[in-house]
């Protein structure tokens, strides 16, 4: 089929550009060569149509063409403007994010069909030198301090509660009635029943819990308080409201002691503790050096995105919107939550989108040009490492090299590496102590 295509820059004056990648096609298709591969194919349908009263295949062209005309026209157009618009670009070598929109032209023309294809392509990106950027390196060594704060954690853990007929006090577990008005009135969500929590852990506001606080079992007390002006409900926020309480239990945390009945609780089925800190010690730098990873890693992408300002398709951003988007649905269904209850905004996900298809177009130029794909022996080196968590490492390694695609993760993970190394080599890298409790995301 005879078709036509040229390619320019989209003007503003026929269709506004979303951005300087975006680029138009004009199509052509001849309208005698389109009816001949429109009879072609009612041919070829009517051919196996079945109909009470025919045969098999002897259905008349009228009805065929009354049954099917529609879809062998749409078939025969997409196919051809497809074709068309292929080597279109293929003829001026362009990179195509996302869907083509193709719209019908008017035109003065008994010989042709005409359309326009509007469509984004994807950047040249020309990498900029990091001579002269500077990254933080965070660094910290594991010892004994590193190792006795990780028991003091899993002490925590494992703590219970201890019933106590006293005044609540930070750190107590407590369970409490209460019921909040505004304006006199009781307000959504303001009501509970034998609610518990850790006074200290933040779950709730601390004007609440130090209205707790101090308050023992059986007892009741009422006071007013004001909601943060940035409290997640608006129908809240900067609002003044009075709660009544009423303390049902207080509970006193017990941590166990690190015995051997401690060490078995952790899996050392000895109780052996000096076994048990060996253990703890190979888990703790094992996290530390991937939390590190992360630390640095994120330092490289904010270098390579501050370097390289690169205009992103539009197209490319609404597709990780939807990605995003479909995340966190998942998550939240997880979690047990509605998801149709929840309303979900595309806007809230842009600023994140941009950012990851910035980073892929920039990283996927830098593996190109400096061939930095995973190597075999850095995805097992990867792979063993991480199964050295599990009770069987070798089980583990077994199933991940069982299928090909469960190594996805862990390539995708080389690659990265290997370009945050590439990056290292030539920024200027400064290396900064990092508190334990920091790395860790432990409350100072």
């Amino acid at each position: 089929m005879e078709t036509n295509a040229a390619i320019t820059e989209a003007p503003a004056t026929e269709a506004p550009a979303v951005s300087a990648l975006e680029r138009r096609v004009d199509l052509s298709v001849a309208i005698a060569d389109f009816e001949k591969e429109v009879d072609q194919r009612l041919k070829r349908l009517g051919k196996n149509m079945k109909m009470p009263g025919f045969r098999p295949g002897k259905v008349p062209a009228s009805i065929v063409r009354q049954q099917y005309g529609e879809q062998a026209r749409h078939e025969a157009l997409t196919e051809a403007l497809g074709q068309s618009f292929s080597n279109a670009v293929s003829a001026q070598n362009l990179r195509v994010a996302g869907t083509p929109k193709i719209e019908s032209k008017d035109a003065d023309s008994s010989t042709h069909l005409e359309f326009s294809a509007v469509f984004e392509v994807y950047p040249e990106i020309t990498l900029s030198d990091l001579a002269g950027v500077e990254i933080e390196r965070a660094v910290l060594e594991v010892g004994p301090a590193e190792i006795d704060s990780t028991i003091d954690i899993l002490r925590k853990q494992r703590v219970r509660y201890e019933l106590v007929e006293r005044a609540a006090a930070t750190a107590d577990r407590v369970s409490i009635d209460f019921l909040g008005k505004k304006d006199g009135e009781p307000f959504a969500g303001g009501e509970g029943r034998d609610y518990r929590f850790v006074l200290g852990e933040g779950k709730m506001l601390s004007d609440f819990e130090n209205a707790v606080i101090g308050t023992g079992p059986g007892e009741s007390r009422s006071f007013e308080m004001t909601f943060p002006a940035e409290y997640f409900s608006k129908e809240l926020a900067g609002q003044s409201v009075s709660f009544d309480i009423t303390v049902k239990e207080v509970g006193e945390p017990i941590l166990p002691e690190v015995d051997a009945d401690f060490a078995r609780l952790l899996g050392v089925a000895d109780g052996d503790l000096v076994k048990m800190r060996a253990e703890i010690e190979d888990n703790l730098r094992r996290e530390v050096k991937k939390r590190l990873q992360a630390k640095v890693t994120g330092q490289v992408m904010d270098a390579l995105l501050q370097a390289n300002a690169i205009e992103v398709p539009g197209a490319l951003i609404h597709r990780e919107i939807e990605r995003l988007m479909q995340l966190a649905r998942d998550d939240m269904e997880k979690r047990g939550m509605k998801v149709k209850d929840l309303p979900m905004q595309p806007e809230w996900f842009v600023e994140q989108a941009r950012r990851r298809v910035s980073l892929g177009l920039i990283l996927a130029e830098i593996v190109k040009l400096h061939d930095l794909q995973a190597k075999p022996a850095q995805v097992k080196a990867m792979v063993e490492e991480a199964a050295q968590s599990y009770d069987h490492p070798e089980e583990v390694v077994r199933w991940h090299y069982a299928q090909a695609e469960r190594l996805g993760d862990f390539e995708g993970a080389a690659i990265e590496a290997n370009v945050v190394d590439w990056v290292l080599a030539r920024a200027k890298v400064v290396d900064k102590p990092v508190a334990f409790a920091e790395l860790m995301g432990q409350p100072s």
